[in-house]
């Protein structure tokens, strides 16, 4: 099983990057993916959750993994992925792509984790996409 540590930004027009960390089998790799959300502004921040995870899967897809440990770096959020509970209804749509995607893999687990790195990144980032 690959273990997936996801960092995720997006810009004020919806624009977004997402890096993972993968490690497995004693090795570690780093996957930049970009993704585009566009959600009402109060549930943009969990909207892009949903499209950068979902980007990260089809990703891991496309390069042969079939069985991955997501680890995001908020707890609720983490917990509404695996259970499905407490979905905004204006994310009903984002979340089912992302168990969609999830459901092609063999097996898969989320957990919350330590991102931070990976989040500063795609935040940096995608700050200088919006300057630019």
């Amino acid at each position: 099983m690959v273990e997936v540590v996801a960092g995720y930004a997006t810009g004020a027009q919806g624009a977004g990057v997402a890096y993972a960390r993968l490690s497995g089998e004693g090795r570690q790799n780093i996957l930049r993916v970009a993704f585009r959300v566009s959600a009402p502004r109060e549930c943009r921040e969990r909207a892009a959750g949903y499209a950068a995870l979902t980007a990260i899967v089809r990703a891991l897809w496309k390069r042969g993994i079939r069985a991955a440990r997501l680890i995001v770096g908020d707890e609720e959020f983490a917990q509404e992925i695996a259970t499905g509970r407490c979905v905004d209804e204006r994310l009903a749509i984002p979340y089912v792509r992302l168990r969609c995607a999830m459901n092609s893999l063999a097996t898969f687990d989320v957990q919350a984790g330590s991102a931070d790195d990976l989040t500063q990144r795609a935040k940096a980032e995608a700050a200088l996409n919006v300057a630019a």
